[in-house]
């Protein structure tokens, strides 16, 4: 089984060093590559200098563009797993192998690693559990599914999913509107409990700021997900 870690890059100089060597040291059964959104301060730089794998795009796409960019390279080179990880040192990579035994036990096609299960490690900030649980119950009522961590990008996948992610993949603030388009298509999707991290450095792409946006158009996003054939 070939897999690879995804990691998405957007202005992450402070973390991206840090994250990839640790992906080395800690999955070593795992490729890798970081997709470099055209970012803005040293983020290639530091890829270069360590002769770390990545594709440097040369616009900006957006998450949704990055990690759709980092499925198509899975699918033109072969892996039958793929698995999304976040440049800012969010996802401890070590609960990876956790997430492959319960794909394969429960022959999933999509297991999201869930901070929500056990309760343990970094559970957001208050305003972004609010949002969580907001999409969680607008899942579960549309798809009769609840996925308790339905913004969680530490997301893996097999390659059926990879293929479709391949082809079709949400633009903007993709995971609970990607999980209403596998879960409409028929595809299992699991959760396994995890534990993450705050950011390491650096700020996170939605703010305070940006929060209503973001609440009205994954909302739109998902109901047209939710009634398309």
């Amino acid at each position: 089984m070939k897999k690879l870690i995804i990691i998405p890059a957007y202005n992450e100089s402070a973390n991206i060093k840090e994250t990839v060597e640790n992906i080395i040291r800690t999955v070593s059964d795992f490729d890798y590559v970081v997709i470099n959104d055209h970012s803005k301060d040293n983020t290639l730089s530091i890829l270069k200098e360590n002769h770390f794998n990545y594709v440097d795009l040369p616009v900006n796409l957006g998450i949704g563009g990055a990690v759709q960019t980092g499925y198509r390279y899975a699918l033109e080179n072969g892996y039958d797993e793929a698995v999304q990880v976040d440049a800012d040192g969010q996802h401890d990579v070590s609960f990876l192998r956790n997430l492959v035994n319960k794909m394969d036990q429960e022959n999933a096609d999509m297991v999201i690693g869930s901070r929500f299960i056990d309760k343990e490690g970094f559970q957001s900030t208050f305003m972004r559990r609010v949002g969580i649980a907001y999409f969680t119950r607008m899942i579960r009522h549309i798809t009769g599914q609840t996925v308790t961590d339905p913004t969680s990008g530490f997301r893996l996948a097999n390659r059926k999913v990879i293929e479709l992610f391949a082809r079709t993949y949400p633009r903007d603030y993709p995971e609970p509107e990607s999980i209403v388009y596998l879960l409409k298509r028929k595809m299992k999707i699991v959760e396994e409990p995890v534990q993450m991290k705050e950011r390491q450095g650096g700020v996170s792409s939605i703010q305070m700021s940006s929060s209503v946006y973001y609440m009205i158009k994954v909302t739109t996003a998902i109901l047209i997900e939710s009634i398309r054939k």
